[in-house]
């Protein structure tokens, strides 16, 4: 959803370092109703760790308000760019990793689940995004999850970092010049009501399509949008000249 705002808002003009600041901030506003009908879809199928859900969205969601301050005052393109890389990033580590064996895997401390919500909720909060790309990965090779637990689990800690993001979004945007109609700070809610009201009905059955996709699939599915995603902010498609 990021960068199709992005590319929408500067089509119709708006400055480039506006329109990834409001494509921020409103995906972040879109990914709390979106979250909450996914989370619901994986908790009905035992997917969530709410006690994990919990912590690390509490925390991601400082780290979000934080992350998103620091955002609000970056240039336009060192958003992008740092949203490509962080996006590239993690589906190189998914790509790369090795899951720890069932023998392996411990069962992580409320503090551990609070040391990682924090600085990647800051992140989330700098590009952009709810967390779950950035959270799945390392639930999954760090924390123990198996990757069906892990893409649950992260619709409901983006419940907690959309919310302390979209907020910072919000308040850093309140009176600047250039906003598109409908904005409130860096929120436009007329994109939100045409996100939101695709985007919701779309993670239930997302969710659902989820479970029926054996791991490996699934991995290698996620590495694949994630990296896409990735260069395309970066601009790599564009110097290359290629239509996609």
């Amino acid at each position: 959803m990021v960068p199709v705002q992005f590319w929408a808002l500067k089509s119709i003009g708006v400055d480039p370092t506006i329109a990834i600041r409001i494509a921020f901030g409103t995906n972040l506003l879109v990914v709390l109703p979106t979250a909450l009908s996914g989370a619901i879809t994986h908790h009905r199928k035992g997917a969530v760790n709410w006690q994990a859900g919990m912590i690390l969205g509490i925390t991601g969601a400082i780290g979000a308000f934080w992350g998103a301050f620091i955002a609000s005052h970056l240039p336009g393109r060192v958003l992008t760019i740092s949203f490509g890389i962080a996006v590239i990033l993690g589906a190189i580590r998914m790509l790369t990793a090795r899951p720890p064996k069932a023998s392996e895997r411990q069962g992580p401390s409320a503090a551990s689940y609070a040391l990682w919500g924090l600085p990647l909720g800051i992140v989330s909060g700098i590009v952009g995004i709810g967390g779950g790309v950035l959270m799945i990965p390392v639930m999954v090779f760090f924390l123990g999850f198996s990757i069906h637990q892990a893409v649950g689990t992260s619709t409901a800690l983006m419940i907690f970092t959309a919310i302390g993001g979209a907020l910072s979004f919000l308040i850093n945007g309140l009176g600047v010049e250039g906003l598109p109609p409908y904005s409130t700070g860096y929120l436009n809610w007329l994109q939100w009501i045409l996100l939101a009201g695709c985007s919701i009905p779309m993670a239930v059955a997302g969710a659902r399509v989820a479970h029926l996709i054996p791991a490996k699939q699934l991995k290698y599915i996620f590495i694949i949008v994630m990296i896409y995603m990735g260069l395309k902010m970066i601009g790599v498609f564009s110097w290359l000249n290629l239509p996609i």
